[in-house]
């Protein structure tokens, strides 16, 4: 079998990935997180003009976020998960047509069946190979063919703007925090790139709008993480183990976190973020735990050295698995959407069984002695000083500001941001969120009268929080966000960076310097209009960039 993907940072040759997955999907997997795309396409047809005429359903607009979410890179790599998938995806479609044909039949009229897309009418044959099979034959399966480059590049970005939406809404979700309106933008987007002839302009236009809608989701995030858990304090975290049992959390749901802390109180096993998951030491309801005993490792791509020899318990709650070692495999588990074949799954985050293989590894015979690192500078940590920062602003203490974050990856070319972070002059502020961080966060880089010059935000989740501080900063000196001393510096992998770039531009910040490579699937024109209508520029080095944005030499390189 072939595939085609080029979703992520990652793709092959910087053009797409045709034989397997950089990420380490096989065409199988790629095949099958095609068709629930292609299946995700027809049901939001569908409940988008069921919509129109007064009908919405629960059950369908949940669906479409969790299987958009499910494709999304480093989640699902399990063949038989995904065909389960697909054939709820089965159900779900009759669900949505009939509420389509329901409401077509009160308002008058009839559902013209032989009008609708074939995605909206698709079926999902009961076996792996027949679902393989219609993968390889549905016209539509895929990254579409047939139409210009330009067309192509504007619906798959489209495409995965939404995909990384929906890690977001899903995560809301989980937090009792909607918003219909956030679901009838999917499922109008979805209807639109199931039209043939869609112009240039209405996807630009839909490509906008995700980035506005986005905003929207963000804010429902950032609602429910503030409303269980508390607004994040700046916390110093170590990132030593102690002498007993261990488990280790991976990935960036904070409700499955505060569910393992829950049944561990007074077991004796030490629970220790890693990668995305550092940030929940600065919630106050999730650092009340004394057995949240702190942070192991770094960013995700390098969860296979570090992961290889500890005695510890390991359990992913969302997308950043990569496959893992043999000498590991058995005291892995995944929950959630997140899944790899032969994998232990934990359901109903019933955490029973990772609790008793931490009890049987044991964990670390002794204490061991690591390094700390900061985080916890959310809106509100940030917001709360903020007369002391715009002081420091106009007494010429701080005279920039950097916001160096986003997605880390193994690709070469991202010690760009180490660098980058270690050359920016004393005078400025480095704002970080996301698991780019892990590039510079155990730089001790000093303060400024008082006001750290490395400031963690958060997870990636939490860029609303940036967001909020830009538009506060800017209200303060009455200002736009572009005019402010503030550059924007970001490091993207997958489709969650995607959309964030999306809001960002919907938001008319300019002069974003994005990398280490610009995505696969922008076109040349689709490039050259985010030039000229954004100032998007890819990254160069350190000390060029910021003799540009400083307007003044800095540095040399080397």
């Amino acid at each position: 079998m072939s595939m085609f993907c080029f979703q992520c940072e990652q793709a092959a040759q910087g053009k797409g990935c045709e034989k397997i997955g950089v990420c380490g999907k096989d065409p199988k997997v790629a095949a099958l997180q095609d068709l629930i795309i292609y299946q995700v396409k027809g049901i939001g047809w569908l409940a988008h003009h069921a919509r129109g005429l007064g009908k919405k359903n629960e059950v369908v607009d949940h669906f479409i976020i969790e299987a958009l979410f499910t494709t999304v890179t480093n989640v699902d790599f399990d063949p038989d998960r995904l065909v389960r998938w697909i054939q709820e995806g089965g159900r779900i479609r009759k669900i949505a047509a009939d509420l389509y044909r329901e409401a077509e039949s009160k308002s008058g009229g009839g559902a013209d069946e032989t009008a609708w897309p074939a995605s909206a009418l698709y079926e999902p044959a009961t076996s792996l190979d027949d679902l393989l099979a219609e993968a390889a034959s549905l016209e539509g399966v895929g990254v579409t063919e047939g139409v210009s480059e330009d067309i192509r590049s504007l619906r798959e970005l489209l495409i995965y703007g939404l995909k990384g939406m929906a890690a977001y809404v899903d995560h809301a979700m989980i937090l009792g925090k909607e918003d219909d309106a956030v679901y009838a933008f999917f499922h109008k987007a979805l209807s639109a790139v199931c039209a043939p002839d869609i112009s240039m302009e209405a996807l630009l236009g839909l490509n906008m709008e995700c980035g506005t809608v986005n905003l929207k989701a963000m804010e429902l995030l950032d609602a429910g993480h503030t409303g269980r858990f508390g607004h994040p304090e700046p916390t110093q975290v170590p990132t030593g183990l102690k002498k007993g049992p261990a488990i280790i959390v991976t990935g960036h749901d904070l409700v499955d976190l505060e569910a393992l802390l829950k049944q561990t109180e007074g077991t004796g096993v030490n629970i220790y973020t890693h990668g995305e998951m550092l940030p929940a030491h600065g919630y106050p309801g999730l650092k009340k735990y004394p057995h949240l005993a702190g942070h192991f490792g770094t960013a995700w791509q390098n969860q296979r050295s570090e992961f290889d020899g500890i005695p510890a318990a390991i359990l992913f709650t969302t997308n950043c698995i990569q496959k893992p070692k043999e000498s590991y495999t058995d005291r892995v588990f995944t929950t959630g959407l997140v899944a790899w074949p032969e994998i232990a799954h934990v359901a109903d985050r019933d955490f029973s069984s990772v609790i008793e293989k931490a009890k049987v590894l044991g964990g670390p015979a002794a204490d061991e002695e690591g390094a700390t690192l900061t985080t916890g500078f959310a809106r509100n940590a940030v917001l709360s000083v903020a007369d002391k920062v715009v002081g420091a602003v106009k007494n010429g203490a701080i005279k920039h500001f950097f916001l160096v974050g986003g997605c880390d990856g193994a690709k070469p070319g991202r010690n760009y941001y180490t660098e980058f972070v270690e050359k920016a002059p004393k005078d400025t502020v480095i704002l970080t969120l996301a698991c780019g961080k892990f590039r510079f966060n155990h730089l001790d880089l000093g303060d400024i009268g008082g006001i750290p010059r490395l400031l963690d935000i958060g997870q990636c989740n939490d860029a609303y929080s940036a967001v909020k501080i830009a538009e506060a900063l800017a209200a303060a000196f009455d200002c736009s966000v572009n005019d402010l001393p503030l550059s924007l510096i970001l490091s993207w992998y997958e489709q969650k960076a995607v959309v964030i770039l999306l809001s960002l531009l919907a938001l008319g910040i300019k002069g974003i310097r994005i990398g280490p490579s610009l995505p696969a699937f922008l076109s040349p024109n689709v490039v050259n209009y985010l030039v000229e209508n954004f100032d998007v520029k890819p990254i160069s080095t350190p000390c060029l960039d910021l003799a540009e944005i400083l307007e003044e030499k800095i540095c040399t390189e080397g």
